[in-house]
């Protein structure tokens, strides 16, 4: 029996014919239906070309387990979570490697309310039973049900608008390629219905799976450019990129800037903590003075909790909490079943944007001011573990104050940083926070990154 390796800690990922075929997908739906016993399950796919027949073997597997399958077509993986929900399926699996290169796909797996499943709670018992490849046979096939629920996901978005702006709002949209163009295109006429008025530039915004304007991740520097000079070019009052299936979103100010989602998350925690005074907030251990700031000036409470979306939906349910969010650019909301959206970010954006008539950098100034940060880092190591501890080490006899929740966090009087192992890549991240001076943020930052290459060779990666 061979080892699946394109089983992950979170969700299903790996490189087409090499360690994911459409007979590996097979088996993956055979295993989901004897592990978790569903009805009906929600399958969406990504615009990959490899996720067609990703996506045909896996809904063979399903049927010929006895699942009845609502085929939702080309979708971001936000549209299955919420079809889920929406349609009271007993499961979701979407087709999609999110923002890895082309010839990369994978699943990400949900089951009933669209809970994740992940290492901690079935993905391990899924990857054995696929793994062995013995199934019992099945009394009844499936059936295949292709259904259109993108009207009521529009729908559901729509219910995030408050207020509409005040002033006709521009901006420029970035699908990547990816599945977030046609989607925008239903979100739009949805916004126009509403009355809500904005103008979108659109950019790579024909789904093509080759990627042909590069890896649709714009978390790396080289894939911003093109919304930079459009936002600069269009005198747009801001922009925004996705990945691959649009479960992140990535902003830009109205000078081309890419703004942090570090800042972000405080931007969207106070918009709710004005509509909902008091609520709970869910933040991860790499974005934390100025989130708890804001949240301690709104009058709200800050959870911190470990990162991963199976972690903060988690905690989330746990907490009631109306809002959490992650450095990594997901955003997760109560109202959208403690799900993360790409899209409702912009449905926020718009509102808070049109309701202010300075721009998004003069927004953004104060807090980049209080709390520099250095953005995340990400860098190939030989064994992060040992890494950990010797940076600890180094630092935790003269730190303030230390946090194992996730990874290494470790707070000085005046700067801060995370040091964690990635837990979808073979890759350690990075996160410096400084209290309101940029030369220290870039001394630390330097200091840590010397640091680490003088313990392990440590390469920087993108």
């Amino acid at each position: 029996m061979d080892e699946l390796t394109c089983f992950k800690t979170y969700d299903i990922r790996g490189e087409v014919d090499v360690n994911l075929t459409p007979d590996i997908a097979r088996r993956i739906g055979r295993a989901y239906a004897v592990w978790l016993h569903p009805r009906r399950v929600v399958v969406g796919a990504d615009v990959r070309l490899s996720s067609g027949a990703l996506k045909t073997a896996l809904i063979d597997g399903l049927t010929a387990g006895g699942v009845d399958v609502i085929d939702l077509g080309m979708t971001g993986t936000e549209e299955v979570y919420f079809a889920t929900r929406e349609l009271r399926a007993d499961g979701g699996i979407q087709v999609t490697a999110s923002h890895n290169p082309a010839h990369y796909n994978g699943f990400k797996l949900v089951g009933l309310e669209a809970r994740p499943i992940s290492n901690d709670n079935g993905l391990l018992e899924i990857k054995a039973l696929a793994e062995q490849n013995r199934f019992p046979p099945c009394v009844r096939r499936g059936g295949i049900f292709p259904f259109d629920n993108r009207p009521a996901w529009v729908n559901a978005l729509l219910r995030f608008i408050t207020t509409s702006p005040t002033r006709t709002l521009r901006l420029v949209v970035n699908a990547g390629h990816g599945t977030a163009g046609p989607a925008l295109d239903a979100l739009d006429e949805g916004l126009k219905r509403a009355g809500v008025p904005v103008e979108f530039i659109r950019i790579h915004h024909q789904p093509d799976g080759r990627f042909p304007a590069g890896v649709p991740n714009p978390m790396l520097p080289e894939n911003r450019q093109s919304t930079r000079l459009a936002v600069i070019e269009h005198h747009a009052d801001a922009g925004i990129a996705w990945d691959g299936d649009f479960d992140r979103c990535f902003f830009f100010d109205e000078r081309g800037d890419y703004v942090e989602n570090y800042y972000l998350v405080g931007l969207f925690a106070e918009h709710f903590l004005r509509r909902y005074p008091g609520s709970r907030i869910i933040l991860d251990p790499r974005l934390i003075w100025n989130t708890l700031d804001t949240v301690a000036r709104c009058g709200g409470s800050a959870i911190v909790s470990k990162t991963g979306h199976a972690f903060l939906k988690a905690r989330m349910r746990r907490e009631n909490a109306i809002y959490g969010g992650e450095m990594s650019g997901h955003h997760y909301f109560r109202d959208f079943g403690y799900c993360d959206s790409g899209m409702i970010p912009l449905i926020l954006m718009l509102q808070i944007l049109g309701a202010d008539a300075q721009p998004l950098s003069h927004l953004m100034r104060h807090a980049q001011a209080r709390y520099p940060v250095s953005g995340e880092i990400n860098l190939t190591v030989n064994e992060p573990a040992a890494l950990l501890n010797d940076v600890a080490a180094h630092y935790a006899p003269v730190a303030c104050e230390r946090d194992n929740c996730d990874g290494l966090s470790l707070s000085f009087t005046d700067w801060r940083f995370n040091l964690r192992a990635s837990n979808t890549e073979p890759l350690v991240r990075l996160n410096v926070e400084a209290r309101g001076d940029t030369a220290l943020l870039v001394h630390k930052t330097h200091e840590v990154l010397m640091l680490i290459s003088a313990l392990q060779g440590a390469q920087e990666t993108l």
